[in-house]
C-alpha cells in the first residue's frame, strides 16, 4: 500500500492509500507526492514545499526548514567556532581573523628568518617569542581552522544525504 497527500497552495490538503498508480486515478493537474517514506507523514494542514525536486514538509505552526537554512546556520557556527581560539601551552591565542592574518605573518617572518623574535599580544598580555615558539602557534591555528571547515564539510554533508539532525549544529568542533 502506498501513502499519498495531495498539495495545493503549499499545503498538504488530503490524504490517501492505494495500491494503483496514483496518476491513473486523478486528473494530471492534481499535485500528489507519495510520502510512505517519511515519519511521521505529513498530515492534512502541513505546509508543504519543493526544492530541488524533493518535497520538504513541516507542521503548519512551525516553520519550514530548507536544506539551505540549515547550511547557512551551518556556516554561521562554523565562523563562530573558528574565531573561539586556542589554548597553546596556556597561551590563549585569537583566531579572529584578522588574528589569523597577523599570525600568518608572523610565521612567515620566522621561516624566512630561523632567528626572528617578536612580542605577540596574547590573551595573557603581551609574550616574546622565537622563530620556534612561533610556528607552534601557527600551527596550532592553522590545525584549529581548518578542523571547523572540516566539521563544516561533515555537516554539509549530512544535510546533503538527508542524515542532518539540529542537534548535530553544537556537536563535534574542536575544543
Amino acid at each position: 500500500m502506498n501513502t499519498y497527500v495531495r498539495i495545493f497552495a503549499d499545503t498538504v490538503v488530503e490524504h490517501t492509500e492505494t495500491n494503483e498508480e496514483i496518476s491513473t486515478l486523478y486528473p494530471p493537474t492534481l499535485v500528489w507526492v507519495r510520502v510512505d517514506h517519511l515519519d511521521p507523514p505529513p498530515r492534512q494542514g502541513w505546509r508543504a514545499i519543493e526544492r530541488d525536486a524533493e518535497w520538504l514538509f513541516s507542521p503548519q505552526d512551525s516553520p519550514t526548514v530548507t536544506p539551505e537554512a540549515q547550511a547557512d546556520a551551518v556556516a554561521a557556527e562554523r565562523f563562530l567556532r573558528e574565531a573561539s581560539g586556542v589554548n597553546v601551552d596556556g597561551l590563549i591565542i585569537e583566531t579572529t581573523r584578522d588574528s589569523q592574518t597577523l599570525i600568518a605573518g608572523m610565521g612567515l617572518s620566522a621561516i624566512v628568518d630561523p632567528l626572528y623574535r617578536c612580542n605577540f599580544k596574547t590573551a595573557n598580555g603581551f609574550v616574546e617569542m622565537d622563530a620556534t615558539r612561533i610556528l607552534e602557534i601557527v600551527k596550532a591555528v592553522r590545525s584549529h581552522v581548518q578542523a571547523c571547515f572540516d566539521r563544516e564539510r561533515d555537516l554539509l554533508t549530512a544535510i546533503d544525504n538527508a542524515n542532518y539532525r539540529p542537534e548535530m549544529l553544537t556537536e563535534g568542533w574542536p575544543g
